[in-house]
């Protein structure tokens, strides 16, 4: 466990690497990044191998940062967190390898790749809010630049767009901390210390702090009717930066309504559950909607995204330990899966048909010319879908059956989003890969005339593949960290209303 620190410092660390050696060349610079991705990874999973579940969170490091206000280097985890960087790992190799083809400003592009993921890494592990929060904008600055650099369609206004919306969240999260710290008159920024502090402050205080805090992080988590920048944040970025934004960044949104928001402030959730749940429901059903009727390939997956994690605002809204077990889960799922599928359109489609456009590909024989991307492509709708087999059905039907026990309209409107969800995936999968073509415009059929999948997306794309389909099979790995973990002392509250 006390090598989970290094995964932090190993990222920044090949950053630098990487950005020196793409001087040199834009293969040192690939091969620096992937060897830094796979090896934060392997740090992951090997404490992962010798993680005893329990609802007591591990200090790996505790030093004084600026002690005049209380705050500490403080570096802890549990089973969430250690959920939560496994998947970081496994999103990061599997980008940097569907980035494999990145020629321009290679080492610049992975630089900033892999800051992102150091400050990922760092958001996971931090037990002090005011560390949580500097790692937090950390990874939010890289985002910036790897769409507006090396995006596509309309990338500076996608990146201007999701820098924007992320700032303004943290802008709420910062007033909502400094609050509490101040009026509180906390001892420091630790997130037991600022618990203890909140108990001082009025009802009201903490039902206004506590929609400050939350509305916040949710906005990265792509919670309606916040969640706009989404996809077009998705459509711009370049593939291995779509697989980020899916796969890790919007969890530090909802990882931040779990751990900080409801963490510290269990009675504000009680006062705002109906709003948080009916928005999630809304969110689940409205971008599933949206997505039915985009042509833009990538758009679909874009407000795929937006539904599945509505799913996730719905566990953690209805307050109870299942539902919220299953939005852990679901962040994992859903950071597979939406990998896989953003790395299938934008890397194995896109790259070699040069289009998006699902009445264009249609026109195209893709099962023919591209059987590899059409039967992964397939399996991970399936995965997305819900089929049991896949992460995704795990994720959602716990999710559904703690929310039941606490509001069965709430998770029968939730159910809907499933069926739209089967629906938009079915169409998209039916017109883009096994399109009927028209004699009149038929395409070639000599496969030569598309690049061949190569080395670097097929092994990326069986590391995603078999995670969804482990977790599926076993979803007990996951939940036997995860619950232990939900009874902490700081989320004990919780699922108490409020009453530690």
């Amino acid at each position: 466990m006390n090598l989970l620190p290094f995964t932090i410092y190993l990222s920044f660390a090949g950053a630098g690497l990487a950005l020196v050696a793409g001087q040199r060349s834009a293969a040192t610079a690939r091969m620096v990044a992937l060897l830094t991705a796979a090896t934060a990874w392997g740090l992951t999973l090997y404490a992962a191998a010798g993680f005893t579940p329990s609802a007591s969170v591990l200090t790996l490091i505790n030093l004084p940062w600026i002690p005049q206000m209380g705050i500490n280097y403080h570096l802890a985890v549990d089973g969430i967190s250690l959920t939560l960087l496994v998947l970081t790992g496994l999103a990061a190799t599997a980008g940097v390898l569907f980035s494999w083809n990145i020629e321009e400003r290679t080492g610049e592009f992975f630089a900033f790749y892999l800051a992102l993921i150091g400050g990922v890494y760092g958001v996971f592990l931090s037990a002090d809010a005011f560390l949580f929060f500097v790692f937090y904008e950390i990874a939010i600055v890289p985002k910036y630049f790897l769409i507006a650099n090396w995006g596509s369609t309309n990338r500076q206004y996608g990146a201007m767009k999701l820098a924007l919306y992320s700032f303004a969240g943290s802008a709420l999260v910062l007033a909502g901390l400094l609050w509490i710290y101040a009026t509180g008159h906390a001892a420091g920024f630790g997130l037991t210390q600022l618990a203890q502090a909140v108990t001082s402050l009025s009802h009201t205080e903490q039902v206004m702090i506590f929609a400050l805090i939350f509305t916040g992080f949710a906005v990265l988590a792509g919670m309606f009717p916040f969640h706009t920048w989404a996809p077009t944040g998705h459509v711009a970025a370049p593939t291995g930066a779509s697989m980020l934004l899916a796969g890790v960044v919007m969890k530090l949104g909802a990882y931040g309504c779990l751990r900080v928001a409801m963490g510290l402030i269990p009675a504000g959730l009680t006062y705002w559950q109906p709003v948080i749940a009916w928005l999630a429901v809304a969110g689940i059903i409205y971008a599933g909607l949206v997505a039915l009727v985009q042509n833009d390939f990538k758009f679909v997956i874009g407000y795929s995204s937006v539904s599945h994690m509505g799913f996730v605002l719905l566990g953690l809204a209805a307050a109870n330990p299942q539902a919220a077990a299953g939005a852990v889960l679901q962040m994992f799922s859903h950071g597979v899966i939406a990998g896989l599928l953003f790395a299938v359109v934008g890397r194995m489609v896109y790259e070699r048909t040069h289009t998006r456009q699902l009445e264009a590909l249609r026109k195209i024989p893709l099962h023919r010319l591209m059987p590899f991307a059409t039967v992964v492509f397939v399996v991970a709708g399936l995965a997305s879908m819900g089929m049991p087999g896949f992460s995704g059905f795990p994720a959602e039907l716990t999710i559904l059956s703690g929310t039941w026990q606490v509001s069965k309209i709430w998770a029968v409107s939730a159910a809907l989003g499933v069926l739209i969800a089967a629906a938009f995936t079915l169409r998209v999968m039916q017109i883009s890969f096994f399109g009927q073509v028209s004699p009149a415009s038929e395409a070639p059929l000599d496969a030569t005339h598309y690049t061949p999948i190569t080395w670097a997306e097929r092994t990326g794309a069986i590391l995603l593949l078999t995670a969804t389909l482990l977790i599926g099979l076993q979803p007990d790995l996951l939940l036997n960290w995860i619950v232990p973990s939900l009874h902490s002392p700081l989320l004990q509250a919780i699922w108490h209303g409020g009453t530690p």
